[in-house]
């Protein structure tokens, strides 16, 4: 599971999250990439879960990039515990999503093997999502 080998501070508060990314909506690495249209957090197995779907599907053909780390910690109290007495431990990791940002990319394999792989990645993924690929190919 992907989570930060040090963090500056232990827990984190909750934020919203506002607008379209910034950063990360454009294809760097790869041919093609899994794009989300909606807002969310993504955790640790959800990213971890999709990738083998992506890796299983292209039978150890091509490359995958992950383009999304979770450096989030998420805190959550114990069942059947009273409200107040502080904030909970931390219970697992996620990554902030917005809409437009580019989650996975794959490189150096057919445009209809990477849609599926995409399609079987995106299925363990919370988001809707979008196949897209990098501008230069399109034109061809």
């Amino acid at each position: 599971m992907l989570q930060p080998k040090r963090v500056r501070r232990r827990k984190v508060q909750k934020g919203r999250i506002k607008g379209n990314a910034n950063r990360g909506h454009t294809i760097a690495f790869g041919s093609y990439g899994l794009k989300s249209l909606e807002p969310k957090w993504i955790t640790s197995r959800q990213i971890e879960a999709a990738r083998i779907a992506i890796t299983r599907r292209m039978k150890r053909q091509g490359q995958v990039w992950i383009r999304i780390f979770p450096d989030k910690p998420i805190t959550a109290k114990p069942n059947e515990v009273r409200m107040g007495k502080g904030k909970g431990a931390l219970d697992h990791w996620v990554a902030v999503v917005k809409p437009g940002t580019i989650m996975f990319e794959v490189g150096g394999v057919e445009p209809d093997l990477a849609q599926e792989a995409m399609r079987l990645g995106a299925q363990k993924l919370p988001v809707k999502t979008k196949f897209v690929v990098r501008r230069d190919l399109v034109n061809q």
